[in-house]
């Protein structure tokens, strides 16, 4: 049951990475906690080497603490916000959007530099159809070769955008940019608590496993304790304490399986949440079950639609699309420049005289070979996958509310039918064992009982995790994950 439990977390983060993590190729199999796999990719002609699924680990923070550290749920919760890796590098997307309309914002501003030289001379007249013979025909003696002169310039230059429709639009695309870039982050913020929290969850529910396990491997204990002092007494056959045996060390088994499985958990959430590899911890929260208040389909896609960042961050990309297919078209347009430059030119600084020139200019694009035209191409292009992707996250939402709400009414219910069976499961042991005590009957009744309690402790604490992750999973699906974590703390 646990096995099909870590696969419901392997798939629904897999669901829920997608729209956050555009700068991701593909999401990994192992989903949290699972092995963490690695693609190269390109940037402005560097190589990179990114994890599939950056919110599977995370950027260690200092040095393990002595002793064994205690770790409540939000707690961890913290911890993930500040060390996860697929957080932090999509942070790193806001910096780099803004850098993008920074350029785009240059070419309205002005542009001032400055130059200065000295450099010294020598021409030769004839060059530049300079005769000097026929002046010396006129008694004019002027020598063909002139210098060597210093000359000396500097000057400031200001260039100034007075009209330019395309940069216009070009900024304005690049600002919604920003808006996404930001909206992405708040989104990789919910499923970070989503991710952490489903980790957490099952993390205790590998830990309920070993004490139930510990627990049914004591009653095997005792059941073939209590077969072995039955064969001395000459009141049961041998075959019921070999059978007895048997199941013993299966509970045996299955206990050390547990305890592998709890070890291997806590490694992979101390990943997610960037805890030091050689930290040890013990959580100090417990899964329980709290009835979630009921919620409509009608209100939960409202509330999804209006929070759900990954939705914003689309209508921001749409936006910007469509700004950017507007600043290719204004290629097309004319454009206004001005050009200024001061300086102070002449033989040294000492003998020197000011300078200025002013130009204005309108620029009128006629024929640019198919440029702009290739260019509004591709821009509409790139705002029809922007449109389509946003109708397709849209439909996506519709059904996370949906999937979540069934989910969490199936969790529900499952909860109530395996504590049922829990109880059954325990009541069949003991008149089984009493049965068997009573010598009414062999032990095979008692075997198959504990295997029933077994296969119902197993189910419980599934549906128990199930229950839980549900619960942050249509929170996750509304996007309310972070903000409604005070509300969901409260019942834990």
């Amino acid at each position: 049951m646990l096995t099909f439990a870590r696969e419901h977390l392997t798939v629904a983060v897999v669901l829920f990475l997608g729209p956050v993590a555009s700068w991701a190729q593909t999401t990994s199999p192992g989903g949290v906690g699972g092995a963490t796999q690695y693609v190269i990719t390109q940037s402005q002609g560097t190589s990179v080497l990114q994890p599939q699924n950056p919110f599977s680990g995370s950027v260690p923070a200092g040095k393990a603490a002595p002793g064994v550290l205690p770790l409540s749920l939000k707690t961890a919760i913290d911890r993930g916000l500040r060390q996860n890796l697929g957080l932090l590098l999509t942070d790193e997307g806001i910096p780099s959007a803004r850098g993008q309309w920074w350029k785009a914002l240059s070419e309205l501003l002005p542009n001032l530099t400055t130059s200065t030289s000295v450099s010294a001379e020598q021409i030769n007249l004839r060059t530049v159809g300079f005769n000097a013979q026929a002046l010396s025909a006129l008694g004019v003696n002027i020598p063909s070769v002139v210098g060597p002169f210093g000359v000396f310039d500097t000057r400031a230059y200001v260039t100034q955008s007075i009209f330019n429709w395309r940069s216009i639009q070009q900024t304005r695309s690049d600002a919604q940019q920003i808006r996404a870039a930001r909206y992405s982050y708040k989104d990789a913020r919910e499923l970070v608590v989503f991710a952490v929290t489903s980790a957490y969850l099952l993390t205790i529910a590998d830990g309920a496993r070993v004490d139930t396990s510990i627990a049914q491997r004591d009653t095997a204990q005792a059941l073939f304790q209590q077969a072995s002092d039955q064969l001395k007494a000459g009141t049961t056959a041998a075959i019921d304490v070999l059978r007895a045996q048997v199941e013993l060390q299966a509970r045996e088994q299955q206990l050390i399986a547990a305890r592998n499985d709890l070890a291997k958990q806590k490694i992979a959430l101390g990943r997610v949440i960037g805890l030091p590899t050689d930290q040890a911890f013990v959580l100090t929260d417990k899964a329980t079950y709290q009835p979630q208040p009921p919620i409509s389909l009608d209100e939960g896609l409202k509330r999804a639609y209006a929070a759900r960042a990954d939705y914003q961050s689309a209508l921001a990309h749409v936006r910007a699309a469509a700004l950017a297919r507007k600043a290719a078209v204004a290629g097309y347009y004319p454009s206004i420049s001005s050009a200024v430059n001061y300086g102070d030119i002449g033989l040294n600084p000492g003998n020197s005289h000011g300078t200025l020139d002013a130009t204005a200019a309108l620029n009128i694009p006629i024929f640019q070979g198919g440029r702009v035209h290739g260019e509004v191409l591709q821009a509409e292009a790139a705002l029809r996958q922007s449109e389509e992707l946003l109708e397709n996250l849209r439909a996506q939402i519709d059904q996370d509310v949906r999937n979540a709400l069934l989910d969490l009414q199936s969790a529900s219910d499952q909860v109530e039918v395996a504590r049922s069976s829990v109880d059954l499961a325990n009541q069949t042991l003991q008149q089984a064992r009493d049965r068997f005590s009573a010598g009414v009957t062999d032990n095979i009744e008692v075997v198959q009982a504990q295997q029933s309690v077994a296969s119902a402790n197993d189910s419980l604490i599934s549906s128990l995790y199930s229950y839980n992750v549900s619960r942050i999973g249509l929170a996750r699906a509304i996007g309310n994950a972070e903000a409604g974590l005070p509300e969901y703390l409260k019942g834990k």
